[in-house]
């Protein structure tokens, strides 16, 4: 678990220190920042995607399979319930959207293929460099999302931590289909992440976290094709 423990600490870490920064910006200058980061993000996501390959069928059935199965399970209304409770509960205290924070920070954190395979990386072999990588980018991007959303990015190292630390556990179990699927776990990933740059640039409402399931979709029709 040292890996995650290490990624989750740079989630907390750059969480407060943006959260702390962004007290000192203009609502001009939140605004422009949370508009390169939703540029970043969709530029993320085109990158992940453009190594589509020959599994396009594969993938579009998982993404449409993964929506309806998480609309049936509503994952992201259930996220928005606990950002809402944490935002009622505390935000008396701090100032910033922290359900909003709290939403997109974990669907960034916990969408990308790195989180995946680094976690089964430490769980298998003991070998944290995937998300010791990972860690270093979370934290930065932690700070400049919470210099504009707020406290709620810090709280996305919550299901971060429980996210990948069961993916850590259960490693040996899931790995050789996990392994099998790369190529396709990484696009439909991006394809996830570009539905997340949509949304933070406001230019469509994507119920992004309803399309999770599609990630370990892909990979079960991946291992039975």
């Amino acid at each position: 678990m040292t890996g995650t423990i290490i990624n989750t600490l740079a989630i907390i870490a750059g969480g407060l220190v943006g959260w702390k920064a962004g007290s000192l910006f203009t609502e001009k200058i939140r605004g422009t920042v949370i508009s390169a980061l939703g540029i970043v993000v969709m530029a993320l996501g085109v990158e992940m995607v453009l190594d589509w390959g020959s599994s396009s069928l594969q993938i579009i059935i998982a993404v449409v399979l993964g929506g309806l199965l998480g609309e049936w399970i509503d994952i992201e209304g259930r996220l928005e319930i606990v950002g809402w409770r944490l935002e009622q509960s505390m935000g008396r205290q701090f100032k910033g959207d922290i359900a909003k924070g709290f939403v997109y920070a974990t669907l960034i954190y916990c969408v990308g293929p790195m989180a995946i395979l680094g976690a089964m990386q430490s769980g298998l072999y003991g070998n944290h460099e995937i998300l010791m990588a990972k860690a270093s980018l979370d934290g930065c991007t932690a700070i400049a999302f919470a210099s504009t959303l707020g406290i709620g990015v810090v709280f996305s190292s919550v299901p971060v931590f429980l996210y990948q630390g069961l993916l850590t556990l259960g490693a040996c179990y899931i790995s050789p289909v996990v392994q099998q699927a790369g190529t396709e776990l990484t696009v439909t990933g991006g394809i996830l992440i570009l539905g997340l740059g949509l949304k933070i640039l406001e230019l469509k409402q994507v119920r992004v976290a309803n399309l999770l399931p599609a990630l370990p979709i892909v990979v079960l029709m991946t291992w039975l094709f």
